[in-house]
């Protein structure tokens, strides 16, 4: 796969909105500001959750949704995705009958922005996956991803109070999805990975927020063996990474980082010293600094 083949539209009119105020000079300002609304999924004839999104990729978010709460198997035909923009509604339609209630009645609430959710085990099957040893992550591949994603243009850099998640493979950037959780970032690759036929193998994962125990069970569950974030961790996120042998990297900015599991993965094949230290973004205010914790 080339290079961004999925990649924010910071120019699509639909995700932001332009908003007057005045700055801390009291002089007035227009900025533009990220737009949330709710989506309503529905598995079949079933009300599974409302979330709140940017809109974009509705199908993606649907199914990997879905797939990442364990309602939707690898196996599973999907026969339709019917999403209605007026009524903020997206069904997925499948050949096997499917009833969650007794699911749906056990919920836990999840440290994710934009109150993300579990139904269910949360551990359902994480005990079950074994991912690939032999994986690697070389440094230069680290330092080449951090650079290419951070430059990218993204509604982050546009509006900030948003979360980034990108699927790799080596020193590549293939699928940049955004979204006001970083659940729901994870979500959309996911979908797209299952409804474009690509596997796991040789990938890696990168994202802009926290290490939390939803990212890490997310990760393992889409058996992607490597976690990268600009941002640092939970204790349960580091556990649950140790416990699944998936290697944990955080604070990855410029030549610096920090790795808490699966360091067995890790190749060093570049000079931290010869790698030059993040530049501020220009295009990036003070202000949206916290965005991607």
């Amino acid at each position: 796969m080339k290079e961004f083949t999925v990649r924010p539209d910071p120019d699509d009119p639909r995700l932001t909105q332009r908003v007057t105020g005045i700055d801390q000079d009291g002089k007035p300002l227009e900025t533009a500001v990220v737009v949330e609304r709710p989506l309503t999924l529905f598995l079949n004839g079933q009300e599974i959750v409302t979330m709140m999104t940017v809109g974009d990729h509705p199908d993606c978010l649907a199914v990997g949704y879905l797939l990442n709460q364990n309602m939707l198997r690898a196996d599973d035909t999907i026969t339709a995705i019917d999403h209605d923009e007026d009524l903020d509604i997206v069904v997925v339609r499948t050949k096997r009958k499917t009833d969650f209630e007794k699911k749906l009645r056990k919920k836990t609430l999840t440290s994710g922005c934009a109150q993300g959710t579990v139904f269910g085990d949360l551990m359902e099957k994480f005990d079950e996956i074994s991912l690939p040893d032999d994986a690697v992550l070389k440094t230069s591949w680290l330092y080449a991803l951090s650079k290419k994603i951070n430059l990218a243009p993204s509604l982050y850099l546009t509006a900030g109070a948003i979360h980034g998640c990108v699927l790799c493979e080596e020193d590549r950037p293939l699928i940049y999805m955004e979204d006001v959780g970083r659940h729901n970032a994870i979500d959309k690759i996911a979908g797209y990975m299952h409804l474009n036929r690509i596997g796991p193998e040789g990938k890696s994962f990168y994202t802009t927020g926290r290490l939390t125990s939803e990212m890490v069970i997310k990760c393992v569950q889409m058996r992607i063996p490597i976690l990268i974030s600009r941002s640092g961790f939970t204790a349960w996120g580091v556990e649950l990474a140790q416990k699944a042998k998936l290697t944990l990297i955080g604070r990855a900015k410029g030549k610096r980082f920090v790795a808490l599991a699966g360091t067995h993965r890790i190749v060093f094949d570049s000079d931290p010293a010869k790698i030059d230290d993040e530049a501020p973004r220009s295009s990036r205010k003070a202000s949206m600094a916290e965005d991607v914790d």
